[in-house]
């Protein structure tokens, strides 16, 4: 088990890995799961705009996914499918990825449902942003050190025993 700092330096690590144009040790390009990386794109003669950020609040990591697309992909049925299908493309990666970094398994446990917000931009376009929360199951409670004040108090004292010069 990982104490919360290790696991937050190993996403941030992932996260750094994880840039439009990434690269592994053997030059080959990092799959993250995004849209922006299927060949089709370069036929459809437009740029596909997406992308992922995580945060953590305490034992919790949201996934927030952004991505352009338009108002007829929105429209279609399976949309919420296709988004949650992207999502835990994502999340496979963060885990092979922090696997690779850290050497350790990232246990992600799904919180809920999937929160996702169309805008319109234009009657094409749309802009959507999915949001979906985890909790951490790989951190260790039991390694954080839980010190109060009293505690520090009595441990800076007895530093300054130790070190008496007569006066």
């Amino acid at each position: 088990m990982a104490t919360a700092l290790e696991v937050v330096r190993g996403i941030s690590q992932v996260m750094a890995n994880s840039y439009d144009g990434a690269r592994d040790k053997d030059c080959e390009p990092i799959k993250t799961g995004l849209k922006r990386e299927e060949k089709e794109w370069h036929l459809r003669d437009r740029r596909v705009i997406d992308g992922f950020k995580l945060k953590l609040q305490g034992n919790h990591l949201i996934l927030n996914y952004h991505s352009e697309c338009l108002t007829s992909e929105h429209h279609d049925k399976k949309f919420e499918e296709n988004m949650e299908k992207t999502l835990e493309e994502v999340v496979k990666f963060i885990k092979k990825e922090y696997k690779k970094v850290v050497g350790e398994t990232l246990g992600l446990k799904k919180k809920g449902k999937m929160d996702v917000m169309v805008e319109s931009t234009s009657r094409i376009r749309t802009w959507v942003r999915a949001q979906c929360v985890y909790e951490v199951t790989s951190l260790d409670k039991a390694k954080e050190e839980k010190r109060d004040v009293d505690t520090a108090i009595k441990d800076w004292l007895k530093l300054g025993k130790n070190d008496v010069r007569g006066y």
